[in-house]
């Protein structure tokens, strides 16, 4: 994110590339950082993604190398990484090397000042000693939140380490960033960028879904095989299709998920349904990858269902809707997702965002200003008081959608409010289950007020499945047994006992 022109940087000009000023600001503090700093000291800069994080560090290269004379590492996770900032150094006018996997030796080292390297690359040939390390003052890492860095922290104890991120929180919850860096700089919040027109404004939506069947895995986030089976199920695929063609039909739109199989899945389901689809995960061929989002790219209503790849080093400002179709236990992955939507353009000041794994409830929505600092300190104590999957489940509360409500059009209260249900049982003296049984009652009464025969109103009890789920739901909490055979087997009754209310009612 830059403009063509000149611009004014303490005094000195830059050519080619002007920054936007919460850029220069950022800038001119970085630099006070490294003026004063000790030659080792390790510092974290963070600024939202859309922000132009890549603008700011390849200035930086430029004028530290003017200034110093010294040479400047970028560290990047990724190829495609390692080829945009590349490419914005040469902007810059910074002559680079790339270091990647066809790079075993550098003879012509001396002819640069700056390198840009993959970090395992780079990693193998240090060990090898196939790189000189000769006056270098300045490492800038980019995608800091990633832990593969750290190895190579002792080749530059005498440096200046710059790690830049969206989200200085750790992407292992065993190796905080305040272990590895010094201090954190905060930038512009998401919410400042939106109002100042330099990131588009997200229209969320979401949809309540039970994560009880997830499970975490080692790295603290859902596993893909629990995700997979969640959202591989046909109610998800269907509540997927349901929300994509409410909000999102004929917006470019890019569906996340968790798992190869699930986005597999979610091909097969909108090309079935005549859509025009594509599916990208690591699997692709770089000559396939390439030719799928040239497609995206260029079809207006395009729909691309991704596994993760496209979090990182993605680029798009043509998108249009971001569907988050899994849940995460990551404040980066959320915010990296939603992210990929904010480019804003002439014609596009706003995005829409659709959340089928509760990520809005548990994180807050994607501007809030979040407490960088105080996360930076103390992860454990954000991880800790992140609010569970039970406590979010808890808190939802049924709508009936239009078009099901309208199947109810002759009953005036459809609303049943287990909670206050089982409160009135409860003082009642009467045994728990009379709340499930006037649940049933009343879930007959709207029926035989709506329905004309019995085939009529066995169809109205398969539209009220996600309500009875969802009453459920509510008065398992209420019974302090929420767990899933229990849940399963409440929910089985409870159908059973409704059919046989209805057939004998007609």
């Amino acid at each position: 994110m830059a403009q063509e022109d000149n611009t004014r940087v303490d005094g000195d000009i830059v050519t080619g590339k002007s920054l936007y000023d919460y850029q220069i600001r950022d800038l001119n503090e970085i630099f006070s950082r490294i003026d004063t700093a000790p030659p080792n000291h390790n510092m974290i800069y963070q600024l939202p993604t859309g922000g132009g994080k890549t603008v700011v560090f390849s200035e930086i290269a430029r004028r530290y190398i003017q200034k110093t004379g010294k040479r400047v590492f970028i560290l990047t996770h990724r190829i495609e990484l390692s080829k945009q900032t590349s490419a914005m150094l040469n902007e810059f006018g910074v002559k680079n090397k790339v270091i990647n996997s066809q790079v075993k030796e550098i003879p012509d080292h001396r002819d640069y000042m700056c390198f840009v390297a993959m970090v395992e690359t780079l990693n193998n040939r240090l060990n090898d000693e196939k790189v000189s390390l000769e006056d270098v003052g300045l490492v800038i890492i980019d995608e800091a939140h990633y832990n593969s860095f750290r190895k190579l922290f002792k080749y530059f104890e005498d440096c200046f380490i710059l790690g830049v991120t969206a989200t200085p929180l750790s992407s292992s919850v065993k190796l905080p960033m305040n272990d590895s860096y010094d201090e954190l700089l905060v930038g512009s919040s998401i919410q400042s960028l939106i109002d100042k027109k330099y990131l588009a404004k997200a229209n969320t939506l979401s949809y309540d879904v039970g994560l009880g069947t997830l499970k975490i895995g080692v790295n603290g986030d859902y596993t893909v095989a629990s995700s997979e089976e969640l959202y591989n199920s046909v109610l998800m695929r269907s509540k997927l299709l349901y929300a994509y063609e409410q909000t999102s039909k004929g917006k470019k739109t890019l569906i996340f998920n968790n798992g190869i199989n699930t986005s597999q899945y979610v091909f097969e389901t909108f090309r079935s349904e005549g859509y025009d689809v594509r599916h990208l995960d690591n699997t692709h061929t770089k000559k396939e990858r390439q030719d799928i989002l040239h497609w995206f790219k260029h079809k207006p209503d395009a729909i691309l269902t991704s596994v993760s790849i496209l979090t990182t080093g993605f680029d798009e400002p043509t998108i249009e809707s971001i569907i988050l179709n899994r849940a995460t236990r990551s404040l980066s992955l959320y915010l990296q997702m939603i992210g990929r939507g904010s480019r804003i353009l002439p014609n596009k000041t706003t995005f829409q965002v659709i959340d089928l794994g509760n990520n809005i409830a548990r994180f807050g929505p994607w501007s809030s200003d979040f407490d960088w600092q105080k996360i930076f300190k103390n992860p454990t104590l954000f991880l800790d008081t992140l609010i569970t999957d039970e406590n979010l489940e808890r808190m939802f509360k049924y709508k009936m959608p239009d078009e099901i409500r309208n199947k109810f059009a002759k009953s005036q209260d459809i609303e049943f409010d287990i909670d206050e249900e089982y409160k009135k049982v409860a003082a009642e003296k009467l045994k728990s289950e009379v709340v499930i049984q006037r649940a049933i009652d009343q879930h007959l009464r709207i029926i035989t007020e709506n329905a004309d025969d019995l085939m009529e109103a066995l169809s109205l009890i398969r539209l009220l499945r996600d309500d009875i789920h969802d009453r459920i739901r509510h008065y398992c909490y209420n019974i302090s047994n929420s767990t899933r055979n229990y849940r399963d087997w409440a929910m089985e009754e409870y159908v059973k006992k409704l059919k046989k209310s209805v057939m004998n009612a007609y």
